[in-house]
């Protein structure tokens, strides 16, 4: 199964919006978007359920607070929880101001990080 090929122009359109330099890359399955040449956001195909997952790449500080929610969850494709990314399931980012924030999250913690 492919990614959410949708997603991935959704995700596009709201950085170029943003006027953010990205560029992005196939990998694992998925898509990513690099920002400042570090992984920043991307989309990961769910094999258990089939769906698409938003990853995004927060930091722990923020991902304490927003793996608490109901749409949130801990990005462990390789069997161990990566520090500080998150998969968003499809209902946390159905509406554009929905990814908009998950991306603004990404974005932010892309600033800060060297």
């Amino acid at each position: 199964m492919a990614y959410d090929e949708h997603l991935g122009e959704r995700i596009n359109e709201i950085l170029k919006t943003k006027n953010v330099s990205f560029n992005s890359k196939k990998m694992m399955g998925g898509l990513i978007f690099m920002v400042n040449e570090k992984m920043t956001c991307g989309i990961h195909i769910d094999k258990k359920y089939g769906d698409s997952l938003l990853m995004a790449k927060i930091g722990m500080e923020a991902y304490e607070e927003e793996i608490k929610k109901e749409v949130c969850l801990p990005m462990d494709f390789t069997g161990r929880p990566m520090k500080g990314y998150i998969f968003i399931t499809p209902s946390g980012f159905d509406l554009d101001a929905d990814l908009e924030y998950w991306i603004d999250k990404a974005l932010d913690f892309n600033k800060i990080k060297k």
